[in-house]
Order: C-alpha cells, then sequence, then structure tokens
C-alpha cells in the first residue's frame, strides 16, 4: 500500500483553556475533526504539561510544543501525534509556533505554524514587521494557520469599518511572502461578538506556501460546528490526491451569513 498522505489539522481560538466546558468542546471537536494534529491559540495558559495536556487531548496525542500567555493573555499550543509525525520546534514568537513535522510512514516534511496575531495596535505592528521577515525557503512546503486578527478586505466583516492601512500591510506581508490562502469553505465570517445584533469578521486565515498546492494539491479549509467559543473551530484536510469536482455541504449550525 502507498505511504499514508491525508492529514487533518484542527485550528481554534480556544479563548482560554483552563475550564472544563471548553475542554471538553476541544475533546469533541478533535473527535469530529479526525485530526492527528491541534493548533490552538489563544490559550490564556503559562505552561503545559503531558498530565493537563490529556485534560483535552485523547493519550494518542503525546507530543506537543507551546508559547506560554503574558499573563492571562494568548498562548499557543501545538500538539500532534508521535504514531503519525515526528516534530522538532524551528521558532517560537508571543504570535507564532513553528514546528516542522515529518511524516513517519512517508518522507513528506513540512512547517506548520500556529499563529495568534495580537490586538494591541503597537505589537500590531511588530506581528506583521515578524511576518514579512519569515524566510520560506524555496520549494519548502508550509501552512501557517490560526488567528491573525486582520481582515484583508472591507467584505471580510458584516458592518462598516475597519482599518484601511492595516489591511494593506496585511495584504502587502502576504503577496511578498508569496503565500496562498486556503478559502474556508463555506463560511465568510469565522470571528462574532456574541451578540444580539452581532460584529462578524473573519480573523482566522489559512495559508500555504506556494510550493504547498503542488505538493498536497488536495488541500481544503473547513468549518466544524461550534460549539461556545465567539471563534470557529475548523480542520484543515490535507492530501495528495487532485480533487474532483464536488459539491460541500455545510452544516447549517452558525451564523447562517
Amino acid at each position: 500500500m502507498p505511504p499514508n498522505k491525508q492529514w487533518n489539522v484542527l485550528c481554534w481560538n480556544v479563548r482560554g483553556i483552563n475550564s472544563e466546558k471548553k475542554q471538553l468542546a476541544i475533546c469533541n471537536a478533535i473527535d469530529v475533526s479526525g485530526c492527528s494534529v491541534v493548533c490552538l491559540q489563544e490559550t490564556k495558559h503559562s505552561c503545559f504539561d503531558a498530565s493537563f495536556v490529556k485534560l483535552f487531548c485523547p493519550k494518542k496525542f503525546d507530543i506537543f510544543a507551546f508559547v506560554p500567555s503574558a499573563g492571562a493573555s494568548g498562548g499557543l499550543i501545538t500538539v500532534w501525534m508521535s504514531l503519525v509525525f515526528t516534530g522538532v520546534p524551528v521558532f517560537s514568537e508571543s504570535f507564532a509556533l513553528g514546528v516542522r513535522l515529518t511524516s513517519t510512514q512517508s518522507a513528506d516534511s513540512w512547517t506548520l505554524v500556529n499563529v495568534y496575531g495580537p490586538c494591541a495596535d503597537t505589537n500590531r505592528v511588530l506581528f506583521v514587521s515578524w511576518l514579512f521577515d519569515i524566510d520560506i525557503p524555496r520549494g519548502d512546503d508550509w501552512l501557517l494557520m490560526g488567528d491573525f486578527n486582520f481582515i484583508r478586505k472591507p467584505e471580510d466583516r458584516n458592518k462598516h469599518g475597519g482599518d484601511v492601512n492595516e489591511m494593506l500591510m496585511f495584504n502587502e506581508a502576504i503577496s511578498e511572502l508569496g503565500l496562498i490562502e486556503l478559502p474556508l469553505k463555506g463560511r465568510q465570517f469565522s470571528w462574532s461578538n456574541m451578540q444580539d445584533n452581532p460584529l462578524l469578521e473573519k480573523l482566522d486565515w489559512f495559508f500555504t506556501s506556494a510550493a504547498w498546492m503542488t505538493s498536497y494539491p488536495d488541500s481544503v479549509a473547513l468549518p466544524l460546528a461550534k460549539p461556545i467559543f465567539d471563534h470557529l473551530p475548523c480542520m484543515i484536510k490535507i492530501g495528495t490526491n487532485i480533487p474532483k469536482s464536488k459539491v460541500f455541504r455545510s452544516e447549517n449550525y452558525w451564523l447562517n451569513h
């Protein structure tokens, strides 16, 4: 049989990971997604050990890397199965965690970047500067995902507003890196302020390096059902088969906009 070259990655801004309710929601999302890698943003947790990770991940997710929160702000964790991937952290910033993953069943190796973009104005400039400076070697397979806390165009929110200069800055960084967006199938927005007349925005993004779609042409970002958080959990399906034309049927579960 050919080596397995189909994987799922769960990506989610969880707005804190300390309550049993949220830990259960993460466990459920892992189960539904059938993922072998989990990328969580805004954990609001300063330190992780194996016993704590088991509170929200099945025991087969046994390797992890994390960026601690600054007090009750920020924080990232990437968790994966050692049966599926070996992994080596390649960089760690307050707003990004890069891990080089290598399949245990094939020679495939790629860099996964878990991103949490800051909200504060000064840090936003630093974040975009860091994004500009990422060195993606030509021909390398990279996947960048998470809550960037930026929109790309006015249509990425349901109400008037948004900083046009920030949009230009974000798009310039994406262009400079030659990144390719994986659109979120069936959803225009990924975040809600959860009000009666909600503000909706697309803050969660999924980008690949230029080489990625040659290596993994069957890659797609799909929304999962939203239980209790303001961000939509998403699943990235990665595959090497050239996809056939098919109709996407999304569940009628969250913010029919």
